[in-house]
């Protein structure tokens, strides 16, 4: 037998203007980034449901988004093929200090910040994962070979956070980063 799960919303969060695509828990427990096809990266306070930060990207389809294990910075990207992070800071501007941390062949489909602020690990439509360097921009290690469009990754939940998950297509692919 089934047993359904009597599931009702505790805050609706209003100010998307087309479909949301990704969004992302704040390791503090109490924010939460969210991006969507209006080109749009907003973190809101959940408790409040306030908007604390609206960015608009340079391109619709904004398909990912992550906050840094320590809180202190969301990433994204989407149609542009850029990985771009943003330094959560008390400022009002924060889109002034964006860095763009590297750009794929195709569009940037997910993203996730592996153990640090430093490393950025992220997935494209261009069949292939990729680790950033946060700070220089740098590519540290690619991951090629995907049979189609990387859609989605994950970490798995160990202390060395060098194994990783990626959907493909049909298919569920497991990976190690040096």
């Amino acid at each position: 037998m089934i047993s359904y799960i009597n599931i009702k919303p505790r805050r609706i969060l209003k100010g998307h203007q087309a479909k949301v695509l990704c969004s992302d828990w704040s390791p503090d427990k109490r924010h939460i980034v969210s991006s969507s096809q209006d080109g749009k990266l907003i973190i809101w306070d959940a408790f409040s449901t306030n908007k604390e930060h609206a960015l608009t990207m340079a391109a619709t389809w904004v398909m990912s988004c992550s906050y840094s294990t320590s809180g202190n910075a969301v990433a994204c990207g989407g149609l542009d093929n850029k990985v771009t992070v943003y330094p959560i800071t008390t400022e009002e501007d924060i889109a002034s200090r964006k860095k763009t941390v590297g750009t794929h062949t195709s569009y940037m489909s997910c993203c996730l910040f592996p153990t640090s602020y430093q490393q950025l690990l992220a997935g494209s439509g261009d069949s292939a994962c990729a680790v950033w360097d946060v700070e220089s921009g740098q590519l540290l290690q690619s991951f090629h070979g995907h049979s189609g469009d990387v859609m989605s990754i994950d970490q798995a939940p160990n202390e060395t956070g060098n194994t990783f998950v990626s959907g493909v297509s049909l298919i569920v692919v497991i990976e190690c980063m040096n």
